[in-house]
């Protein structure tokens, strides 16, 4: 990370009253190269990935595969970087000794699903991040009640945190996706509302939260990158 605290703070006072477009526009205009996408190629995805490919399509977007996606996933990742036109897309991956030493038989998720997020999200996003002063990511009030008061720019771990979408609504969201005609996660159709890796993962019912289907049945709601 190159930026001093200073200029992470003057960032910070700068885009403390903005969200959506102008948020994004402001970061990536002024630290061009040195704000990175993390995202999911999930449910909602398309519409945070449109904006930035509009404003700047070599922005990089770092895509976390844990080796437990679902193949809809990653083939919807290609649909939309051909679609969208974006040209810098990394694919960020467990370590694989850590693998090897940490979950050799592949049911950590089973036995302990805080240090396989641990293992196959936190640690590599935290790599990833290494090179850049801010990054974004597409958390919305609307997921859940321990989403409902994230902020939209935040100083955490020693860089800025972008959370333009924070305010929108689901139906925001789903105006956005029909005005400029984005193509849907093919799971969506088939229940999930909420996508992460297919050990974890279930369908939601319309009445349900929609994060429920992510690790249904335990206390756990966040994967660990969100700290």
């Amino acid at each position: 990370m190159s930026r001093p605290l200073a200029e992470l703070e003057a960032m910070l006072a700068a885009t403390s009253t903005l969200d959506g477009r102008a948020l994004l526009a402001h970061a990536l205009q002024a630290w061009p190269g040195d704000v990175a996408v993390a995202s999911s190629f999930g449910a909602e995805s398309a519409v945070l990935l449109a904006l930035i490919a509009e404003i700047d399509p070599t922005t990089p977007v770092l895509f976390l595969d844990t080796g437990k996606l679902f193949g809809e996933t990653r083939r919807y990742r290609d649909t939309l970087v051909e679609t969208l036109g974006l040209t810098d897309v990394r694919v960020v991956a467990p370590d694989a000794e850590e693998l090897r030493r940490e979950d050799d038989d592949e049911f950590l998720f089973q036995r302990d699903p805080d240090a396989c997020c641990d293992l196959r999200k936190v640690r590599p996003l935290d790599r990833a991040l290494r090179p850049f002063s801010a990054w974004v990511n597409g958390r919305k009030r609307f997921h859940s009640a321990n989403r409902a008061a994230i902020p939209t720019v935040e100083l955490a771990d020693g860089r800025l945190k972008l959370t333009p979408l924070a305010t929108w609504s689901s139906a925001d969201v789903a105006r956005e996706f029909l005005k400029r005609g984005l193509p849907q996660h093919p799971l969506v159709a088939d229940g999930f509302k909420s996508i992460g890796c297919y050990t974890c993962t279930s369908r939601v019912a319309d009445d349900q939260d929609l994060r429920a289907g992510r690790w249904a049945g335990q206390q756990k709601t966040e994967c660990g990158i969100h700290r």
